[in-house]
């Protein structure tokens, strides 16, 4: 339930908004296929799920000191061919 009342941004509500009228489309015109399409943006939106502006995030790795760079570089066994 938190869920449903926390963290309205704009992509959300325009992903409800879209969701909405795209269901009331396909009521209308009779698509089934439009109506659910409209249901899984209606349904993202409810849940807050979806890689929208701010849905969803890949953790990124932490860089290596240059200095560690330049230790593993000189730990690096050569054997001559």
């Amino acid at each position: 339930m938190e869920t449903l009342l926390k963290n309205w941004d704009v992509m959300r509500i325009v992903r409800l908004i879209a969701g909405s009228l795209i269901i009331w489309s396909a009521i209308t015109d009779r698509q089934p296929l439009l109506g659910l399409m409209g249901g899984i943006l209606l349904l993202q939106s409810l849940l807050n799920m979806g890689c929208g502006a701010a849905g969803c995030d890949i953790p990124r790795r932490t860089p290596m000191s240059k200095v560690n760079t330049k230790e593993a570089l000189d730990e690096i066994p050569y054997e001559e061919v």
